[in-house]
């Protein structure tokens, strides 16, 4: 079998918020996305909702590529976006807009999106980070698929971005996925036997005109229908870059570290889906402060231990893929937190009833536009 490619492409949704009032800009300009079309050729679409927009970068073939494109991505969003009193802010739910008086984009799909899905898809006030990588064997890319499962609450808890929803603490570090969950075909993944299953799995559904093709399928790991990638999808949007790009390094030497598993006849031991959904909760409740359950010892164990395990893991591949300093960043996560404890930690004591006063949550917002630009 020939190795992978193991291209990368990324793949971020930012929220676009006033600058004099914090709020979400429910309908920005046209001429600002007019704008970002022409300076990034492209690579820039609006998203559901017309306070969203997408960026996606282009086919990478290392780490550094995707760091450039994604820092030239929100440098010039910005710089757009401040022609109109406006900034985008790399963060999976703003700390207390309001989903019902967000509009969404006027475009066929997003019609037919709004007329299925109803109420459910109206509060899609959310935005992730996608993560893609060449596997073109398909075969194997099922295979991956099946294994990769394992580490995608570990990738979560690296990632949480949205503690907060309407001007309330949620308790949780990913409240993003809490609504996102009332999507259907969403979660973890089933596992697969083939790639005859899986397409036989989808194509049920298309037959029987429930879905137009594999890309209205939502899971947090899923074969591309579109490339011949798996794509991650259960991290929230970092606002620090290189949390970001850490996070993309680590999906692609996992990756990677299972195909030479498979190269040696071996594998990454399959757990129940039952049993990973346990993960998923602790790590979007805790984030970095997960006590996540270490399968084979039967056991919890503190996330900071749980991430130097995977560090080793993956050390070789992240040489081979010259990322080293992208994968020890982890360690740097771990021990700080993601920006939903910065955020908490900007908040201060909470009030019992969990609703924040509206001058802490600019400085949240502020927060969150300052990290989504650092280092720029």
């Amino acid at each position: 079998m020939k190795e992978p490619s193991f291209s990368i492409g990324v793949e971020e949704e930012y929220l676009l918020v006033d600058r004099s009032t914090r709020m979400l800009a429910s309908s920005p300009p046209p001429e600002l996305f007019k704008a970002c079309e022409t300076a990034l050729e492209g690579r820039v679409s609006p998203e559901f909702l017309k306070c969203q927009i997408e960026v996606g970068t282009p086919v990478c073939s290392s780490l550094q590529e995707v760091r450039t494109e994604l820092g030239y991505f929100r440098k010039t969003i910005a710089r757009e976006a401040a022609v109109f009193d406006l900034a985008p802010i790399a963060s999976s739910t703003h700390p207390f807009a309001d989903w019902t008086d967000q509009p969404h984009t006027d475009k066929e799909r997003y019609n037919e999106i709004a007329r299925t899905m109803q109420l459910v898809v109206k509060r899609m006030v959310i935005c992730g980070m996608h993560v893609h990588v060449g596997i073109e064997d398909e075969e194997l890319r099922i295979e991956l698929f099946n294994q990769l499962a394992y580490f995608l609450p570990h990738l979560l808890a690296l990632s949480t971005s949205s503690p907060f929803w309407r001007g309330r603490n949620t308790g949780l570090k990913s409240y993003r996925l809490s609504v996102f969950n009332e999507m259907p075909r969403t979660g973890l993944p089933p596992g697969f036997d083939s790639y005859f299953d899986y397409r036989h799995t989808v194509d049920i559904l298309v037959r029987a005109g429930v879905i137009e093709d594999a890309t209205k399928i939502w899971w947090d790991l899923r074969p591309s229908d579109r490339f011949p990638t798996l794509e991650m999808r259960i991290t929230d949007v970092c606002p620090l870059l290189d949390d970001a790009v850490a996070i993309a390094a680590t999906f692609r030497c996992l990756c990677r570290m299972l195909y030479r598993l498979r190269r040696a006849n071996q594998g990454w031991r399959q757990y129940s889906r039952f049993l990973l959904a346990e993960n998923r909760w602790q790590a979007q409740r805790h984030g970095t402060n997960a006590q996540l359950i270490d399968f084979g010892r039967n056991e919890t164990a503190a996330f900071p231990d749980m991430i130097e395990e995977l560090i080793e893991l993956i050390l070789p591949d992240a040489v081979h893929f010259d990322c080293v300093s992208d994968v020890n960043h982890l360690r740097e996560i771990a021990a700080r937190g993601t920006s939903a404890e910065r955020q908490l930690e900007l908040a201060g004591d909470i009030p019992e009833d969990g609703h924040l006063p509206q001058d802490i949550l600019d400085r949240i917002v502020d927060q969150l536009i300052s990290e989504t630009q650092r280092g720029l």
